[in-house]
C-alpha cells in the first residue's frame, strides 16, 4: 500500500518543479521532502524524479504515479468533506424503529421534529415488536429502537447494547362506558377476576404484563381477545366483549364509548427506552434523535397528566 502522504509531496514536487519550492508550500524542509521522495521510489522500485543541473524531471513512472495520486487524493478529500458533513448532520442516514404504540404518538412526533432540524439526513422508520427490534439492531439493520418492558418482565441484559430511558407509562383499566365500575375514579384488579380479558399476544407483548400483574392480585385473567393493536383493544372493549390495559400515553384524547380508570394500590408500569449501539459505534444522527426524543417523552407525560 502506498504512503499517500508520501504521494501528496511527490504531487508538490511536481507542481513546483524543485524540492525547495515544495518544501516551502507544504512547510516542510528541502531535506524531508528530498527524504520522502526517495523513501516512495524505494517503496515502488523505480525511480521517479531525475535530478540534473537543469532541475528535475518527472520520468514517465513518476508522471503515471502524479496522475493515480491526484485520483487518490480527490478522493480522500471528497471523503473528508463527506465525513464533515455526516457529522455535522448536513448528510448521512439514520434507520429508526419503533413499536406500534410508540409509532403514532412518540416516534411520529420525533421523526417530525428531527426532520425540521435536520432535513438534509436521510431518515427510515420501520415498526417491530421489541423481540424483533432488538435483534436488528444487534445486526446493524437499525440505528435506534425505541422499545419497551414492564417491572413484571423487563428487558433482558444486552451486553452490546444502550438502553436510555425515555418515559414511563401507568396501565390503566379500559372498560365500556356501562360497566358497573365505570364511574370510579380507580379499581383494584382483583374487583376484575371475573371479566373476559382482552391480551396482546407477541412474546413480549402487554398481555403477558397483564397476566402476570393479575396473577399478582390473585387470580388467572380469562383471555378472551388477543390482538398486539390497541386500537383492536379499544373497539372490543367498546363493544362489551372485555376489558382490557391500556398505557396512559396512549389514551390523550376522549373515547366517548370508553372509560379509563387508574389501577390501585400499584399500578402496573410500562417503561420506554431508547435503544442503541455503544455510543462509539453509533452515527452522528442518533445523538441528535436521542435529544428529541427525550424532549418529546417529557411532553407526552405532561399531556398524560393533563387529561387525567
Amino acid at each position: 500500500m502506498l504512503d499517500v502522504k508520501r504521494l501528496r509531496i511527490l504531487r508538490e514536487v511536481a507542481e513546483h518543479g524543485s524540492f525547495s519550492a515544495a518544501a516551502d508550500a507544504i512547510h516542510l524542509t528541502q531535506s524531508a521532502v528530498s527524504q520522502q521522495v526517495a523513501a516512495l521510489e524505494r517503496e515502488t522500485q523505480t525511480t521517479l524524479i531525475q535530478r540534473n543541473r537543469n532541475g528535475l524531471k518527472l520520468t514517465d513512472a513518476g508522471l503515471a504515479l502524479v496522475t493515480h495520486a491526484d485520483a487518490v487524493i480527490a478522493r480522500l478529500e471528497e471523503a473528508e468533506r463527506e465525513l464533515d458533513d455526516i457529522a455535522g448532520l448536513r448528510a448521512g442516514r439514520l434507520r429508526m424503529v419503533s413499536f406500534p404504540t410508540a409509532s403514532a404518538t412518540l416516534a411520529a412526533r420525533s421523526v417530525g421534529q428531527f426532520n425540521r432540524r435536520h432535513p438534509e439526513v436521510e431518515l427510515l422508520l420501520a415498526e417491530a415488536e421489541p423481540e424483533d427490534s432488538i435483534p436488528q439492531l444487534r445486526r446493524g439493520e437499525f440505528d435506534l429502537a425505541l422499545v419497551y418492558d414492564f417491572e413484571y418482565v423487563p428487558l433482558p441484559e444486552d451486553r452490546d447494547l444502550e438502553c436510555q430511558p425515555l418515559l414511563e407509562e401507568r396501565m390503566q383499566v379500559a372498560l365500556p362506558k356501562d360497566h358497573p365500575l365505570a364511574e370510579r375514579d380507580s379499581v383494584s384488579l382483583a374487583e376484575l377476576a371475573e371479566e373476559i380479558w382482552i391480551c396482546g399476544e407477541s412474546p413480549c407483548s402487554c398481555g403477558e404484563n397483564v397476566k402476570r400483574a393479575c396473577r399478582f392480585a390473585g387470580f388467572e385473567p380469562r383471555v378472551g381477545f388477543m390482538s398486539d393493536d390497541y386500537q383492536v383493544h379499544m373497539a372490543l372493549v367498546a363493544g362489551g366483549l372485555g376489558v382490557s390495559m391500556m398505557p396512559e400515553t396512549l389514551l390523550t384524547g376522549r373515547h366517548q364509548s370508553l372509560r379509563f380508570i387508574d389501577v390501585v394500590p400499584e399500578p402496573p408500569v410500562r417503561r420506554v427506552w431508547a435503544s442503541t449501539l455503544a455510543a462509539e459505534l453509533r452515527p452522528p444522527p442518533v445523538d441528535a434523535m436521542l435529544d428529541i426524543l427525550r424532549s418529546e417523552s417529557a411532553k407526552l407525560e405532561k399531556r398524560a397528566a393533563a387529561v387525567k
